[in-house]
């Protein structure tokens, strides 16, 4: 495929799914307040008024529908019919996508079980092991059925089950980060944007275009999330993107076998996503070390101990995505790197998190 033309799609994807989300998102947003369905101030948030839930609703729509229209289109119109209406270098990608049609009806499937289950738990929450069982449940389905899977690095049955700890570990990541106006969306939205990158720079195609759509439908729905929020996506969202997040971060080409360069490579999720796992992992240190359900909710996030510690929360959001966009951007140089520009790309992003640590420690009472 022509550059051009590659640049007019991921273009008109990213518009297209942004115009439908945030037209969506407004929608919702009255339905939400005339139903009713609203996030009540108290206990662990930090918002001081009641404000809508739905803009997950939204985010899903905008991306499932077109996946499910193109599916369609792909498995049911007639080849010579495609190519005459929007040419043959479409018809060929169509072509391919109908071949997996099976595997991408299964990927539809798993993300619109955990939006189900999100805005189930959205109106009456649900526990956090009846959460992780389903999680659980479609990481397996999407690594088996889906063939979405991790390098063949242990036979199948190790790619399998790395493949679901990835999934459970990036869908929890970005369900804990939606804990501030705009955050957990803005991050997943750099996020996929510098996952795209790399697929680009692999010669890739449908997957930057996946995750360039999922990123415009995301910022469709931070205009209206974005600090001080007028609608939430709740666990609809957040489980939706981290899922999108972790199918994505698989199905993106990192590095090719045979070609005479070291797999440093294959290190660039974990380098592109360094900042929400960071914050993944301390919130659920601390609260092991207070002896409490890491699945609980609470105000000990980095970005609430940015806010304790001076900084607005918008401030404290925009923070968190520079040091993500500068994270992502390190991972983007991991291909074709050497094994010494290989450490220094990691010791860039452990300086970027020990920055963010330093930013977030409480200050001495002694000071």
């Amino acid at each position: 495929m022509s550059r051009p033309l590659l640049g007019l799609i991921l273009l008109a994807s990213a518009l297209g799914a942004f115009a439908l989300s945030a037209a969506l998102t407004a929608m919702v947003r009255r339905a939400a307040l005339r139903i009713g369905f609203v996030d009540q101030p108290g206990g662990h948030k930090s918002h001081r008024q009641a404000t809508p839930y739905g803009g997950g609703v939204a985010i899903f729509l905008a991306c499932w529908l077109p996946a499910l229209l193109l599916l369609i289109l792909a498995v049911a119109a007639p080849a010579d019919w495609v190519a005459r209406l929007l040419g043959e270098t479409a018809s060929v990608y169509l072509g391919g996508l109908k071949l997996r049609a099976a595997p991408a009806s299964i990927i539809l499937l798993g993300g619109a079980i955990l939006h189900v289950m999100g805005l189930i738990d959205d109106r009456r929450p649900l526990g956090a092991s009846a959460k992780l069982l389903v999680i659980f449940g479609v990481a397996v389905l999407v690594a088996t059925l889906g063939r979405v899977r991790v390098a063949e690095l242990a036979g199948d049955s190790g790619s399998i089950l790395l493949t679901v700890l990835w999934f459970a570990v990036i869908i929890n990541t970005f369900n804990f980060l939606d804990n501030m106006d705009g955050l957990s969306g803005g991050v997943a939205a750099i996020c996929l944007g510098f996952l795209a990158i790399c697929g680009l720079l692999a010669g890739q195609v449908l997957v930057p275009v996946v995750a360039i759509a999922a990123l415009g439908a995301i910022c469709g729905f931070l205009v209206f999330n974005f600090p001080p929020a007028t609608i939430f996506m709740g666990d609809a969202g957040s489980l939706l993107i981290g899922y999108v997040l972790a199918v994505v971060s698989v199905l993106t080409t990192y590095y090719e076998s045979g070609e005479g360069v070291p797999p440093y490579a294959l290190a660039m999720p974990l380098v592109i996503l360094a900042v929400p796992l960071y914050d993944c992992a301390t919130v659920i240190a601390i609260r092991l070390r207070e002896g409490r359900n890491p699945m609980t909710g609470d105000q000990r996030h980095f970005s609430h101990r940015l806010v304790d510690h001076g900084l607005s929360r918008r401030s404290a959001v925009l923070t968190i995505y520079l040091a993500t966009a500068t994270t992502g951007l390190a991972g983007t140089l991991l291909p074709g790197a050497s094994l010494r520009e290989t450490i220094t790309i990691g010791i860039l992003v452990l300086l970027v998190l020990g920055i963010v640590a330093i930013l977030e420690s409480p200050p001495r009472k002694d000071a």
